[in-house]
């Protein structure tokens, strides 16, 4: 169903609170809007509208914070942003697997995303997760775009014992870096002397289970450091810092620039040695933008999965090249990547490798690591399907068996290193679950998906 938000334009919902489109302070970078500021030029559904507007999909997952299991029969309300009533548009409720059904809203027009000089290209929802036994979350401003799927990760923590007041979390998320105003980039060394980068740097280019992001610069002693599992770190990052609706090749150079820097910083151990004890910031001054509780979208998840082991390198360069960027029309920088211009040449028709050519030189190329750290075991080097046997296609089969007994429309199989049609059915279970191209093959992106998975699931376990 299409819905027609408003007949008459209402507030945002930071002018509602007197706060207009946000200015952050250079120094702080600490997402505190000030005041008094000209009204930003919002996209809004009108009446004529209706039949024509863009629609964008959202799937909500809700989990359990204390054991990661997902919780059937949370509701999720939904109302747009700013709106003063108090009845949500749309009221949806999680099955057994802890998630939603696709609901498409109102979007603006795709153009918007496609011309850095457009109105805000994405709608703003407030979203009300609610769940018997648990306390509720709030997110407000996730972010819809036209034409790709939003993908919103929830954890509900337990109700505290009896008593105790409930409260609901809240997000508020902040303006995309490409709409909002954010402080530009600090340009480094895109390769780090030792002496620079300091005592501690790790043997090899290992892929790490999570990233330790402080959402703030990196001397705010306020800011608080959040534990983001690497995968979802980039795909938070990216779904910040470009839109979903770009080609793919350009996403794919992003992702690429996005991950090697990260992985720069990992493998330097570059804030560690300076002291903190972080991985990275959620300044844009020094890093990239990660923006707590926000959703992300499938054309960049996908992306993700896919190549979340690459990072760019140079000849007779041990670490990954720290690929710094900018986006090109409020920001300049003519040494490094914009993404905006990143975007032009996927339209041209440019490759990954060729846009960051473009920007990086011809001596830059994709480099891979099999080293993930956190999982049982690495995956076997090559797609494990039927006719497929061995200790890899046991290993896989008891890691689905654990990961069915949660989530229950994947069937249990026999765990007896024989990857048959049986096997081939539970894999395409878990593929759907997990939003996967459901192939019913294990190729790396699967594999590791479901190593995460089980980890998450047996780890939590062991706290019970």
């Amino acid at each position: 169903m299409v819905y027609n938000p408003y007949s008459f334009r209402y507030p945002t919902f930071r002018e509602g609170l007197g706060l207009e489109k946000d200015v952050f302070s250079p120094t702080m970078d600490n997402q505190i809007p000030r005041t008094n500021m000209m009204p930003r030029n919002d996209y809004r559904v009108y009446p004529a509208q209706v039949e024509t507007q863009s629609l964008g999909g959202l799937v909500v997952d809700v989990l359990s914070a204390r054991d990661n299991r997902p919780i059937s029969n949370a509701t999720v309300g939904i109302q747009f942003t700013g709106d003063p009533s108090t009845q949500p548009i749309e009221e949806l409720q999680t099955s057994d697997t802890g998630r939603t059904e696709l609901v498409e809203l109102p979007a603006p027009p795709v153009d918007y995303s496609l011309e850095p000089s457009a109105p805000m290209p994405y709608s703003e929802y407030t979203l009300t997760i609610k769940a018997p036994g648990f306390e509720p979350v709030i997110i407000t401003g996730a972010q819809i775009l036209p034409t790709v799927n939003a993908l919103q990760n929830i954890l509900l923590d337990p109700t505290p014992s009896a008593g105790v007041r409930n409260t609901a979390e809240a997000f508020v998320i902040p303006y995309h870096t490409l709409y909002g105003d954010y402080p530009p980039k600090i340009l480094e060394d895109e390769i780090k002397p030792l002496e620079e980068a300091g005592e501690i740097v790790l043997p090899n280019v290992v892929i790490p289970e999570f990233i330790v992001v402080h959402d703030g610069v990196p001397t705010d002693k306020t800011a608080k450091d959040y534990w983001v599992p690497y995968r979802d770190y980039i795909k938070n990052v990216a779904s910040s810092e470009i839109y979903a609706t770009w080609p793919e090749s350009t996403i794919y150079a992003n992702v690429l620039a996005i991950q090697s820097f990260t992985l720069n910083r990992v493998f330097t151990e570059w804030y560690r040695n300076k002291g903190f004890s972080f991985t990275i910031t959620s300044s844009t001054a020094y890093d990239h933008k990660f923006m707590p509780g926000r959703n992300f979208f499938d054309s960049i998840s996908r992306v993700v999965d896919t190549i979340f082991n690459n990072y760019l390198s140079r000849p007779n360069v041990k670490q990954p090249i720290l690929t710094q960027y900018c986006d090109g029309k409020r920001v300049s920088c003519p040494e490094v990547m914009t993404q905006w211009g990143s975007k032009t040449l996927g339209d041209q028709g440019y490759t990954p490798i060729q846009i960051l050519r473009y920007y990086y030189g011809d001596s830059i190329y994709i480099n891979t690591t099999y080293e993930v750290s956190g999982v049982p075991v690495s995956f076997p080097g090559y797609n494990l399907t039927i006719g497929s046997s061995g200790s890899s296609v046991m290993q896989l089969q008891e890691q689905l068996n654990a990961i069915a007994d949660v989530y229950y429309p994947i069937p249990n199989v026999s765990a007896d290193g024989i990857f048959g049609p049986a096997t081939a059915a539970a894999v395409k279970a878990f593929q759907k679950q997990f939003n996967l191209p459901q192939s019913g093959i294990v190729d790396l992106p699967t594999w590791y998906k479901i190593s995460g998975i089980y980890v998450a699931i047996t780890r939590m376990a062991e706290y019970q």
